[in-house]
């Protein structure tokens, strides 16, 4: 399994990899990108990462024949490890692979419906290969994945048809509880991310009646930049140290104008505060009845629908528990499920493995 340590990838594969095992299925990693930090390091301590390349994630890169390099790394990779099956993490390091075992794309984003979502516009005439790349995987791919029905949604509309794509939602490991709840509003992201959109959250901050604590890094990888000035921002936080200051949270928001899925908001409803999100196509699929909603434009209307909810108690209570109700349905168990179906499925005609390892 192909993995990076700069966005959402990471927790998507150390959780997906952990529940695996109860499937007999064994991960072994590749990374890609700015390598991992040392509590990422501590994190994947007893998982098994095979090679960190220096090869570059396709969305940090404005050189495309700096990817050329991956076909044969991961060719390597598969035949040096005895891999069944190829779970590639990113669409494009599936353009040009030629291995004999099945290969799995998972969608997670992509340059082309980022750009379409945060500034509708195609992306710049420079990186017109990253669509290239990424059709290339598609095609390349014996399935696709998307992590909800509007990302594939996007996908279609700017790839064109996809005829192996199948949505299998993410998930949160994240127990469910109910700890008393403290008066702030909490918020987590990539703030360098434009997608983000952190910005409109921080303009919000002067009108809200409680306090905004917004964690996550404002720097980015390529020199991307946030300036936080109203909210209190805390730059660096481990994923547990996050989750324990989100679960104080009595409010939870997420102004993102690009989601294929979202995890803050999962995590939030698993820890039982109540939800305001953008108003986007993938908030709406996944948490529309168990949230309220505002114009991620708009930093008067964030604030206006985080302070409905600092105003009335009732109402933030019964979201809080109609998110936590609705985060049931993103279990990790349903999740390992079906990734072991489809690994199972694509499988067949292969010599079945006693063991399997998944790369």
């Amino acid at each position: 399994m192909t993995i990076d340590a700069v966005g959402g990838v990471w927790r998507y594969a150390m959780d997906l990899a952990t529940e695996l095992v109860e499937w007999g299925i064994e991960t072994v990693f590749a990374g890609f990108g700015p390598p991992p930090s040392e509590r990422q390091l501590r994190e994947v301590s007893g998982k098994r990462i095979v090679i960190w390349t220096d090869a570059p994630l396709d969305w940090t890169t404005d050189r495309e024949e700096r990817l050329d390099e991956v076909p044969d790394l991961l060719a390597n990779l598969v035949a040096s490890n005895g891999i069944d099956i190829v779970h590639l993490n990113l669409p494009s390091q599936g353009a040009g692979l030629d291995v004999d075992v099945p290969v799995v794309v998972m969608s997670h984003s992509c340059v082309v419906t980022w750009f379409r979502a945060v500034r509708n516009s195609a992306p710049p005439a420079d990186w017109v290969w990253q669509k290239q790349r990424n059709r290339s995987g598609f095609d390349r791919a014996d399935i696709v994945l998307s992590p909800s029905e509007s990302h594939a949604e996007a996908l279609r509309l700017n790839y064109g048809q996809i005829p192996n794509l199948q949505v299998v939602h993410n998930s949160s490991r994240a127990p469910l509880c109910s700890l008393p709840k403290e008066d702030f509003v909490f918020a987590a992201g990539r703030w360098w991310d434009e997608g983000k959109n952190g910005a409109v959250l921080d303009l919000a901050a002067p009108c809200l009646t409680w306090p905004l604590v917004m964690a996550g890094a404002s720097f980015g990888p390529n020199g991307q930049q946030c300036t936080i000035i109203n909210a209190k921002h805390v730059e660096h936080l481990a994923h547990e140290e996050t989750m324990a200051l989100m679960s104080r949270a009595a409010i939870v928001a997420s102004p993102s104008l690009y989601e294929p899925f979202g995890l803050v908001p999962l995590e939030a409803a698993r820890c039982g505060a109540a939800l305001v999100l953008a108003d986007i196509p993938t908030y709406r699929e996944l948490w529309d009845g168990a949230a309220l909603f505002a114009d991620p434009r708009d930093p008067r209307a964030f604030a206006d629908a985080i302070n409905r909810l600092t105003s009335d108690a009732k109402l933030r209570i019964d979201l809080a528990r109609l998110a936590q109700k609705r985060s049931s349905t993103f279990s990790p168990g349903a999740q390992a499920g079906e990734m072991a179906e489809i690994y199972t499925r694509l499988t067949r005609g292969f010599t079945a493995p006693q063991h399997w390892s998944l790369a």
